[in-house]
């Protein structure tokens, strides 16, 4: 194979000694290398591809790790991990043991912090440049954030502060031509340069200084400069004078894949002595056609087929869960009117699609916005409508204030519907969802239910919906079980279990996707001659107190199982309930779930493997605890 520069890069300082037009060839080279990786493990491609050139410019310019880079939700850092030192490791990338696809700062001095949920990056780069500020130290801070996460509220936030704080800080704006601002040419160009240069903002200070100094003419001279200016400017570039009016200095647009307009840029805003925002435009999927012709399937996409583009397909049959719900609220809606679709920035992925396509006047998506998504969902309930919330486990995390207070208080009804409920798989642990058990069960008010097949998530729906109060729904990623759908969905009766499996030795009670792991445990045993009784617990919260204390006074060892933290889950519940009342007697328990750690990124199998909450892993434990017995 041909020598490539890629092969020669083992830190940032190896581009400073590269020339445009070779930063450009390595442009192309890491393009290559991720198209070629990302086939196989899968990943986020056209957020990357986007931003190579980007990535290259600013390596090239900055002296990192002492200089500080950032990215926001991480998923466009493929090219900073290559010229990073990962090369040699890049086609682990995702895969169990490898390395993240997101920035981590266990894994590289160059990470610099934990990046995978959108909108934060400002804020945590204000704090690096406090610090900076405090200690007296020189570090150039860059974050790169895209219009769609500039768009949340903490972003908000935070470009309030910096406005505020006037301290040095680069904020890159990666639109990837869903622009918040016109490429208005020359002009704009040269007002932007001028803008951002420390002698320009030195000489306006000064001049204005002194104005102020002459009395009261003075100011008016400089009152009506100010206005002057303000409305040229409004006329000219007026989609920058949002920031201009934070206290950010703006450049106009740059194009984003040209490496010496870039690099020539960020001399230019890295001296300044303000806090700069650099707008790049650049182009999601670039230098790939399939992902520039379908940037929204290759976001984050499963391993495809190089030269088509295609998406490998999966031998199961089994629907996923995120279609059996999309189907099945499509359904809901077409019997009651009431029902209206929310998400956040996550139409496809929590498949909403078709409800958006046949009911547009009764979808919402509020962009990258959960905390507002919720808080609006609860006007809706307060005005007679059922809003149904279909957001990531993982990113409803933001909005657990909004749950409690807005929706839960005054016991609206709102229908949470939590995807990616438990173990992701790939992405890792900012996107693993083992938390909303715990979350949700700790709130007044809430009911919250796990189905364990796609017939139960049917079920559950239409359930979540006929009830009154805030009702949480959690169900997996990925492919359901291949059962058979109802024709008509029924109500289940609240905080009921079902038994899947009978037995008197041993008891699991399990929630969720671990009915099917605890199903296996029980069919393992049962050849041991242990018999094994599985309950699918369906109730979170409440759940079945009668099937608990049951199991108790029948089985030697009662075990309770859930995809989720061990800390404050409902393992932890069930244990209390017996501790509280106890029944004639009261059995050794065992709990099994996710410890008190973050899980890192691998197949979902194989992690359930490591965590010992697969079918062997608990057979393993059951085996071990009946012989202490």
């Amino acid at each position: 194979m041909e020598h490539r520069i890629l092969d020669m890069i083992e830190s940032p300082a190896d581009l400073k000694v590269l020339t445009d037009e070779e930063l450009q060839i390595l442009a192309s080279e890491i393009r290559e290398q991720i198209i070629r990786t990302t086939s196989k493990t899968g990943g986020h491609v056209a957020p990357s591809l986007g931003v190579v050139e980007l990535i290259l410019a600013c390596h090239s310019v900055m002296n990192c790790p002492h200089d500080k880079l950032l990215f926001d939700v991480g998923h466009q850092s493929y090219a900073h991990k290559l010229v990073t030192g990962r090369l040699k490791d890049f086609d682990t990338l995702r895969q169990y043991k490898g390395i993240s696809g997101f920035p981590k700062a266990t894994e590289s001095p160059y990470d610099v912090h934990p990046s995978g949920h959108a909108s934060d990056s400002v804020s945590v780069a204000l704090g690096l440049a406090l610090a900076r500020d405090l200690r007296g130290s020189d570090e150039k801070i860059v974050t790169i954030i895209g219009d769609a996460a500039l768009s949340g509220g903490m972003a908000f936030e935070a470009l309030n502060h910096v406005g505020q704080a006037q301290t040095p800080m680069v904020i890159i704006l990666n639109d990837n031509e869903m622009s918040i601002s016109r490429n208005v040419g020359a002009l704009a160009n040269y007002l932007g340069h001028k803008r951002a240069s420390k002698s320009y903002t030195r000489t306006r200070d000064h001049i204005q200084s002194a104005l102020e100094s002459r009395g009261g003419w003075g100011q008016g001279l400089v009152d009506f400069g100010r206005n002057v200016k303000d409305s040229i400017k409004q006329m000219v570039i007026p989609d920058e004078m949002l920031f201009e009016q934070l206290g950010i200095l703006c450049t106009a647009p740059i194009p984003g894949h040209d490496i010496s307009a870039i690099k020539r840029t960020m001399r230019v805003v890295l001296e300044a002595d303000g806090p700069v925002l650099m707008h790049v435009v650049t182009k999601k999927g670039a230098g790939y056609a399939p992902a520039e012709a379908h940037p929204d399937v290759f976001h984050g996409v499963s391993p495809f087929d190089i030269a088509t583009g295609e998406v490998k397909k999966s031998s199961s049959a089994a629907p996923k869960y995120t279609s059996v719900f999309g189907k099945a609220l499509l359904a809901e809606a077409e019997r009651d009117e009431s029902i209206v679709a929310i998400t956040a920035a996550m139409k496809d992925g929590t498949g909403l699609a078709p409800f958006a396509e046949k009911f547009p006047n009764r979808f919402v998506d509020t962009g990258i916005a959960e905390e507002h998504a919720v808080g609006m969902a609860s006007g809706l309930a307060i005005a007679g409508m059922k809003p149904v919330v279909a957001i990531y486990s993982t990113f409803m995390q933001r909005a657990v204030d909004q749950v409690i207070i807005n929706n839960a208080l005054p016991k609206l009804h709102t229908v949470f519907c939590l995807d990616r409920a438990g173990l992701v798989g790939d992405d890792g642990p900012t996107h693993h969802g083992v938390f909303d058990i715990a979350y949700m069960r700790m709130i007044p008010h809430m009911k919250a239910m796990a189905p364990s097949d796609e017939a139960e998530l049917v079920h559950m729906l239409h359930t979540a919906l006929a009830l009154d109060g805030p009702v949480a729904l959690r169900y997996p990623r990925g492919e359901a079980r291949g059962v058979e759908l109802p024709s008509e969905p029924r109500v289940l009766e609240v905080g009921k279990s079902r038994t899947v499996r009978e037995g008197n030795d041993v008891a699991i009670l399990a929630f969720g996707r671990m009915v099917q792991e605890a199903e296996g445990a029980s069919d393992i045993l049962a050849a041991e001659g242990v018999g094994v009784r599985v309950v699918d617990m369906r109730w979170i919260k409440p759940f079945d107190e009668a099937a608990v204390r049951k199991a108790a006074l029948e089985c030697r060892l009662v075990c309770t199982a859930e995809e989720g933290v061990i800390e404050g889950g409902i393992g932890e519940g069930i244990l209390e309930a017996l501790a509280e009342r106890p029944p004639e007697k009261v059995p050794p328990l065992l709990v099994f779930g996710i410890p008190d750690k973050f899980v890192q990124q691998g197949k979902v199998g194989l992690l359930h493997k490591e965590l010992g909450i697969d079918a062997e892993g608990m057979a393993r434990r059951i085996r071990e605890k009946l012989a202490e017995l």
